[in-house]
């Protein structure tokens, strides 16, 4: 469970970025911060919609116009984001205050691009999970999932458990200790399912 206290809009972002790099899935990812899926998909959909404005936490008091920067600024803005459309809002607020030795902060970056609907899309994509898979299986070996969760083991170091369950009957066909986890360990514990169940 995580724990129940207040985050800087900052840490939030750092926890974004921690998921969008990590090679591992959303759930092994936010063990070591200890931060609920739930309030990691709060955080992210808000990100999604106000940028980094929308991780803070909004109290009453003056309301700050972000649009009061300068129309020259905000076109000079627009045709660095249309010169370089790969980059990030925070990617081309750090080379514009580089190269142009203009400030502006990533939350007004993505307000401005925003407006000009030349926000691409988000490198993490969050999928909301149903209640109930829409095409639920049938029969054995008609689906399987595959999982890999990472442990450390004391005094060996980390590992990781693979395993490929049948999706109808909730048995698990395989499952593999690895020390990484590259394309040739998910080729061996696949194999090993097949093997394990044959004319699958």
């Amino acid at each position: 469970m995580g724990r129940l206290m207040r985050y800087t809009a900052a840490e939030k972002m750092e926890v974004i970025r921690i998921v969008e790099e990590s090679a591992l899935p959303v759930k092994h990812t936010l063990q070591e911060p200890d931060i609920n899926r739930s309030t990691f998909y709060d955080w992210y959909r808000k990100y999604s919609e106000n940028g980094y404005d929308g991780l803070k936490d909004h109290k009453t008091g003056p309301k700050r116009f972000w649009n009061k920067i300068p129309e020259q600024e905000k076109e000079m803005i627009v045709d660095k984001a249309l010169e370089y459309p790969g980059k990030t809002p925070r990617e081309l607020a750090c080379m514009i205050s580089d190269e142009e030795k203009y400030y502006i902060s990533e939350s007004s970056e993505y307000r401005i691009l925003k407006s000009r609907d030349l926000i691409t899309s988000p490198s993490f994509i969050v999928l909301s999970a149903r209640d109930k898979y829409h095409t639920p299986t049938k029969r054995v070996n008609e689906l399987w999932q595959t999982d890999f969760t990472y442990m450390k083991v004391i005094s060996w170091g980390w590992y990781y458990l693979g395993t490929i369950l049948d999706d109808y009957s909730r048995y698990i066909i395989a499952w593999k200790l690895f020390k990484s986890m590259k394309t040739v360990d998910v080729e061996c514990l696949i194999n090993t399912a097949l093997v394990n169940t044959p004319g699958a």
